[in-house]
């Protein structure tokens, strides 16, 4: 009789395409794992790999593939409630944010649910916002922090987080630094430090600078905004970041400037699952989220 170790197995295979790789992440002996998707492809009576130079699946292996995740969320689902039955309030919180900004902006949310439950232990993930998303979606992740919410989206659950204008960063020896505000047209002389492509940002930047009648000299790209604070103190170029990081940069030799006429924001907001039984931990979390919001 296949049992849910049988499918747990065949579905780790699955997504390594390696024994050994699955052996490794599940912590079993290859000749085990190895005996152990032999028994369920006796039992199913249809083989499930091609064993060639290069694993592949069959396609019966596909159907059962596709079957095996739904039971297995379905089994993950009933031991995630039996637990919160008997109120356990332990577990883990899988969560992925934004490499630039997301920690910056969630690291008072997190401290105000761990205070309430410091058993829970949070992982975060420092990844962009269509990994995130993926993450959401494959269930790797519980919760993930986008920039701009997916409105009306079929697939996620939303709560906007943050609302936080751009301001421009430059070195405090730049003449527009003795500004009180700056508008976009006036820095298409500046080198620029920009976001990755793969961030919302660095397109609507380019969007706005476009719109002033410019296209921003970008000298360089980055995904780390200690290193975009770095370059602008270094005189490298100017970069645009979020107000409540720009004004929190003390002691050094950079000028933070609002920007005149502009709807440059970054908007951050959390996403999780539609449709799908959460975890007494991560309910918890989102729930104190919201409060959390709504008081501050």
């Amino acid at each position: 009789m296949v049992d849910i170790r049988h499918l747990e197995y065949f579905a780790e295979v699955a997504k390594q395409m390696s024994f050994t790789k699955a052996a490794s992440a599940l912590h079993v002996s290859q000749p085990s794992l190895s005996k152990t998707v032999k028994q369920l492809e006796t039992e199913l009576g249809v083989p499930l790999f091609y064993r060639s130079k290069q694993l592949q699946l069959t396609d019966a292996g596909e159907a059962v593939l596709a079957n095996t995740v739904k039971v297995l969320d379905a089994f993950h689902q009933l031991t995630s409630e039996l637990g919160d039955i008997v109120k356990v309030k332990r577990g883990k919180i899988k969560i992925g944010i934004p490499p630039i900004t997301g920690a910056a902006f969630f690291s008072k949310i997190i401290r105000y649910y761990r205070d309430e439950y410091p058993q829970v232990e949070i992982l975060l993930s420092e990844v962009g916002s269509k990994m995130i998303r993926q993450g959401i979606e494959d269930g790797s992740l519980d919760i993930g922090l986008v920039c701009n919410l997916p409105v009306g989206s079929k697939t996620f659950e939303t709560l906007q987080v943050v609302h936080d204008p751009l301001m421009v960063l430059i070195h405090k020896d730049n003449d527009l630094a003795m500004k009180e505000a700056v508008d976009l047209e006036e820095l298409k002389e500046e080198s620029f430090i920009q976001y990755r492509k793969d961030f919302t940002l660095h397109d609507r930047i380019m969007a706005d600078c476009k719109a002033k009648g410019f296209y921003p000299n970008v000298v360089c790209h980055s995904s780390h905004r200690d290193f975009m604070i770095e370059m602008v103190e270094a005189k490298v170029g100017i970069a645009l970041l979020p107000s409540q990081i720009a004004l929190d940069i003390k002691d050094r030799n950079i000028a933070a400037l609002p920007i005149l006429r502009s709807n440059l924001t970054l908007e951050l907001g959390m996403i999780w699952k539609k449709d799908k039984y959460l975890p007494y931990a991560v309910r918890e979390f989102i729930a104190m989220s919201k409060e959390y919001l709504m008081n501050h």
